[in-house]
């Protein structure tokens, strides 16, 4: 067996914190995940910095923010001359350090079947892209199914998208994820280690349990959302009406606490089943007598409101949607450890870099996570970014600045729930200003950044370059970054 650690990413979709029992859940269990918990490194204060599935997953492949990434909504993906500007993606770099790298799952890829360096790939796409013919597609066609779109489900409208599964348990989306990363587990041979991320399409809606997992939960037992009681109305009519389209189709203009909570009950149903597709998992490593030399971290892209502010969904910097579950645990590292700093989604990169023997490219964003030994410097803060908004958080005060001009800035030592915006509050101007300050400094440095490929030359001007002026000089580009 290699000295150096097999590296397992665990990154179910759109999954909150606070409904997994390690992290103070009590309305549900998740043995499995808690496991990781015990044996590792729980944070308590990770984000993903750009909460939304494909601008999330860009920054997670390059280790780049989303500005510099330029993939800053669902409707964008990478460059395809990422090479050329001098970027690889981290199965890129670890295939160079002898890893056999794989992606299992959901990927959100453009085109979906790229592969970006991972050496193996089964795909199982997003629950909403039922047109896609990947691996999960075939697999349903072999037992006479097919995916469905959630307004084919029972109930779906009547539900706000909480329905239940007209696909078994054993055809469901999470469960042939699970499935076929066990298979991988069971069937490699390789003479090095492998690199392996499994991507969970659960429990992002729609909210479809089979009904053996939505028996396991109890409706009454949901925590209740937080109010909408400050809520700018705009962000509130803009999640309104990209839910009617028809990727969706839900019309949430109404939307009760007794929706909120059937929602909640049937997302919970979908993270126990994704818990027992990680207990298989898990078991698979230990019975091919690897788990204890592989590098195991969860986490998810972003998380869901579920009613929270009155809306549903992601792509904000509410709580609901940017705090995420992170587990690391593993050789070297000794549990139960909770770790109280801000880290990022993205510095898990950099971390299966580090772990990997990985030279860390300069350019990243990403920085390794503690625990793992490497030499680093803590986040002062974090930088988000979408195409609808900007944050910078400092693990106590969080602003946000939105297109459609709401400002919110929130003190969340006194407010964890975010329904007291202080943006406009005298008291805290002096505060509110520094930190639009250092948010004005990231976007500057990082907007610098994304334009590297176009750079002509760097330190001193070309004034006195012989060739730069002879007729016909040809400037190189795209530049590489760094160059």
């Amino acid at each position: 067996m290699s000295n150096r650690p097999n590296l397992l990413f665990l990154m179910p979709d759109q999954l909150r914190p606070d409904f997994l029992s390690c992290y103070g859940a009590d309305f549900i269990e998740t043995p499995h995940i808690d496991s990781l918990a015990e044996r590792g490194i729980r944070f308590d204060k990770a984000y993903s910095t750009h909460p939304i599935c494909v601008p999330a997953r860009a920054s997670l492949l390059t280790g780049l923010n989303a500005i510099r990434t330029g993939v800053t909504d669902n409707g964008q993906w990478l460059r395809p001359d990422l090479a050329a500007c001098g970027i690889h993606t981290w199965p890129e770099l670890l295939n160079q350090q002898g890893y056999y790298t794989a992606a299992i799952g959901k990927m959100h890829f453009y085109p979906w079947d790229i592969v970006h360096g991972f050496g193996y790939r089964v795909a199982c796409e997003d629950k909403r892209w039922i047109k896609v013919r990947d691996d999960y597609h075939e697999f349903l066609h072999s037992r006479g199914l097919r995916k469905l779109h959630g307004k084919e489900h029972p109930d779906y409208h009547a539900g706000k998208g909480a329905t239940v599964s007209p696909i078994p348990w054993d055809a469901s989306w999470d469960h042939f994820v699970g499935s076929e990363a066990v298979r991988f587990i069971d069937e490699y041979a390789g003479e090095g280690p492998f690199a392996a991320m499994v991507g969970f399409p659960g429990p992002h809606c729609p909210y479809d349990p089979t009904p053996e997992y939505l028996d396991s939960i109890d409706p009454a037992q949901m925590p209740a959302p937080i109010p909408a009681t400050h809520t700018p109305p705009e962000m509130i009519r803009g999640n309104v009406r990209g839910n009617r389209g028809d990727w969706n189709g839900v019309d949430y203009s109404e939307f009760t606490d007794d929706h909120k909570q059937k929602i909640r009950a049937h997302y919970a149903a979908l993270v126990k089943q994704i818990d027992d597709e990680i207990g298989d998992i898990l078991a698979a490593l230990g019975r091919t007598g690897q788990l204890e030399n592989t590098l195991i971290i969860f986490a998810s892209d972003h998380g869901d409101y579920l009613g929270d502010h009155g809306m549903i969904g992601k792509s904000s910097f509410y709580e609901a949607s940017c705090h995420v579950p992170l587990i690391l645990a593993g050789p070297g590292i000794s549990g139960p450890a909770v770790n109280q700093e801000i880290v990022a989604l993205l510095d898990v990169t950099a971390s299966l870099l580090y772990a990997g023997g990985a030279a860390l490219p300069g350019y990243l964003d990403s920085r390794p996570l503690p625990g793992l030994g490497a030499a680093r410097t803590p986040h002062a803060a974090l930088f988000g970014a979408t195409s609808s908004g900007w944050m910078f958080y400092d693990g106590r005060w969080k602003l946000c600045k939105y297109a459609t001009g709401d400002i919110l800035f929130f003190d969340l030592a006194t407010d964890p729930t975010e329904e007291q915006n202080l943006a406009g509050d005298p008291a805290h101007r002096e505060r509110y200003l520094a930190m639009d300050a250092a948010l004005t400094q990231e976007l500057m440095r990082s907007i610098t950044a994304a334009n590297s490929d176009r750079r002509v030359y760097s330190g001193n001007s070309m004034w006195n370059d012989d060739d730069f002026g002879k007729r016909g000089w040809q400037r190189r580009y795209p530049q590489p970054i760094g160059e």
